[in-house]
């Protein structure tokens, strides 16, 4: 169910002394008309049934607002449009509904010009962002590999009755074999003590590029980066997800799964910027999944949500 943008949410100081080098995001973003010229789209996607099936800690519904109202007052570095689509809302427990709704709202967003940056919600968002691409792609009659990049301490790749927040992956691997599409898999940030033997051997199975936490360390980053050169250089479209649980728990702990170790902020920004600056448009689509507001601290994990949106979407310019 779509509902409709909401711009009181987007609201906050204004440095009217200073002129328009003073901008905020919430003086920038407009809501999605139709036939806008492309630009960037936020689309939210208030779900955490997922969450709930998996036996996580629910509350992520919430955070596709609460990042906004972190956004809002961010200070303006972006060129060029930046809208807001709303968000789509979840109808009970019918999580395959949403995302079947999401995956046709992505492809036709991308259809149109845009660049979409959802805000989840729980991760179980990122089968409607990668379906959707999907969809796109063929409706678009383009041959190639998709690639997805997934920053997580978890794979997400899980054997289950019912789609759930563990299963996205698993989900889009299995719409690319039906469309015949080749697909290639890269988890950054994993968590050996949380993923299971059965995944590690089903990540095998799909050719996973696995990038696990304890080999991000700033004194041997050369050999991660050239895995990331070669895995985008052999792809000919991408979509990058970001679960924030992928953070160390002090830096994100309003997530359903806080990390004990965790990938340090400082190097995901620096690899997100690599894989931005080498992707350049093959990047189509952004997530940023798992925010829960009923446990963050001092809207601490909202703020690095928003200044993950400002890196993304900033860095489009570079």
């Amino acid at each position: 169910m779509k509902r409709p943008v909401d711009m009181s949410l987007w609201s906050g100081r204004i440095d009217s002394a200073d002129g328009p080098e003073a901008l905020r995001w919430h003086q920038r973003v407009k809501p999605l008309p139709r036939d806008a010229e492309p630009g960037r789209v936020i689309l939210g996607v208030c779900s955490d049934a997922g969450v709930s099936r998996n036996q996580g800690r629910s509350g992520a519904a919430a955070g596709p607002d609460a990042i906004r109202r972190a956004l809002a007052g961010q200070a303006w570095h972006l060129d060029g449009p930046l809208y807001d689509a709303g968000n789509l809302i979840i109808n009970g427990d019918n999580l395959e509904a949403l995302q079947e709704e999401q995956a046709g709202m992505v492809a036709a967003l991308l259809d149109a010009g845009h660049f979409p940056l959802l805000l989840g919600g729980g991760h179980e968002i990122a089968c409607g962002s990668g379906c959707g691409m999907l969809r796109h792609l063929q409706r678009d009659k383009q041959t190639g590999r998709l690639g997805v990049i997934n920053c997580d301490a978890h794979f997400d790749l899980r054997n289950a009755p019912r789609a759930n927040s563990g299963t996205p992956f698993a989900q889009i691997a299995d719409m690319a074999r039906e469309a015949a599409r080749p697909f290639s898999y890269l988890c950054l940030g994993i968590s050996r003590p949380a993923n299971s033997a059965a995944l590690f051997r089903r990540a095998a199975e799909l050719g996973t590029v696995i990038i696990e936490d304890r080999g991000l360390v700033p004194w041997n980053l050369a050999p991660v980066k050239s895995r990331l050169h070669d895995f985008i250089a052999g792809c000919d479209a991408l979509y990058l997800s970001i679960d924030l649980d992928v953070l160390p728990a002090a830096v994100a702990p309003g997530v359903s799964a806080p990390a004990a170790r965790g990938l340090p902020l400082e190097i995901l920004e620096h690899l997100l910027e690599r894989i931005r600056r080498q992707a350049g448009k093959k990047l189509r689509l952004a997530d940023i999944a798992e925010y829960n507001p009923e446990y963050d601290i001092d809207g601490r994990t909202a703020k690095v949500a928003a200044r993950l949106c400002h890196l993304l979407l900033s860095s489009l310019e570079k």
